[in-house]
């Protein structure tokens, strides 16, 4: 195992300004640098952070929802893009990892929007872009799913890191996924969820799936989970009366850091915005593996077979020939064919 020297993280708990990019982009931006100034070499941002959450498909009917969306739409960004240059300049200038969620946009589309988390180095290139593989229930309204090409572990100065957003921390796959391709230090990204069936406690429920991973693979798991501001529910609210009940719901959102024991490091954040810093060091995740590595020595891999498929997905595929040869291919074409009867009608025979 290569030695790696400890290091701190930071985890941002703090809502978007909602479906404003521009200005969601320069606060995240601040808060990179409010995070350096604290001492982090990596900080982490809530699922979807430029620049909101669908909280409509939750609240509204799909009809009555239709013109968020269209905004969602409208705010979403490319990746290449300026929005995300802004971000990478930012953790260039710092120095440090930078993890985001966005609505990225797909490329020739309105309407392909995708739950992307991006991961950018402290040379502000872009590492790795994580596509959500299963939208949760009423985000099936908004986001495409994503594809197996993001569902990777990148070798950085600091370690292997690997990344899933939300609900994904509960799809064993893909954590074995992660898990099997060395991964050291988990990011999971989250939205508080105030909305879900009202005996369900999201703030718990997000600490609880974070422990497992780190308990399960004996890692490191970085959480960061939005919160819902004033500006949202005052929005939502005027929309779908009633709503502000609702989205004003406590223990909603939990960001901290797990270590590889499973216990939480420090002390968290619940519900309120803010950043959250632990240290890191990956030497801790050497001795716990001598009695469960789920990757090594205790697993079966001649019982257990998991194949992951990473290619990435298109709407169609084009196979385009040389376009300066068109010219001479239509020269060579031959005349058009005469329709039915046409030449028995020009030498005057008729059968």
């Amino acid at each position: 195992m290569p030695k790696h020297a400890p290091f701190k993280v930071a985890a941002v708990q703090a809502s978007p300004v909602f479906l404003d990019t521009a200005a969601t982009v320069d606060k995240a931006c601040r808060l990179i640098r409010e995070a350096a100034a604290g001492g982090a070499q990596l900080v982490l941002f809530p699922e979807v952070f430029v620049s909101a959450y669908p909280y409509w498909s939750w609240i509204g009917s799909p009809i009555a929802a239709g013109p968020w969306f269209q905004r969602l739409c409208e705010s979403a960004v490319e990746v290449p893009g300026p929005e995300v240059a802004h971000i990478a300049q930012a953790a260039r200038e710092c120095g440090l990892h930078v993890a985001i969620g966005i609505n990225e946009r797909a490329p020739r589309s309105l309407t392909t929007i995708y739950n992307t988390m991006l991961l950018i180095g402290p040379n502000g290139q872009l590492l790795g872009r994580h596509r959500k593989l299963v939208p949760t229930w009423a985000e099936k309204l908004t986001w495409t799913p994503g594809d197996g090409a993001g569902l990777r572990v990148h070798d950085t100065a600091l370690g292997p890191i690997g990344m899933l957003a939300c609900g994904e921390n509960t799809n064993t796959l893909a954590r074995f996924a992660l898990l099997a391709q060395g991964e050291l230090v988990h990011l999971a990204s989250y939205i508080s969820l105030p909305v879900a069936p009202p005996d369900y406690d999201m703030a718990e429920a997000i600490k609880v799936r974070a422990m497992a991973h780190s308990f399960e693979g004996k890692v490191y798991t970085v959480v960061s989970c939005s919160t819902i501001s004033t500006e949202t529910i005052a929005q939502m609210e005027q929309a779908f009366p009633g709503s502000a009940a609702l989205l004003g719901r406590g223990n909603s959102a939990f960001s901290g850091v797990i270590g590889p024991d499973g216990r939480v490091l420090g002390q968290p954040l619940i519900d309120a915005e803010g950043i959250v810093y632990a240290d890191i060091d990956l030497a801790r995740c050497i001795q716990p593996r001598q009695m469960h590595d789920i990757t090594g020595h205790y697993n079966r891999f001649d019982v257990f077979d998991l194949r992951v498929n990473r290619r990435s997905l298109a709407p169609a595929t084009f196979h385009d020939g040389d376009p300066a040869a068109l010219p001479e291919l239509l020269a060579a074409q031959p005349p058009l064919a005469s329709a039915p009867g046409e030449a028995d009608r020009n030498t005057g025979h008729n059968d």
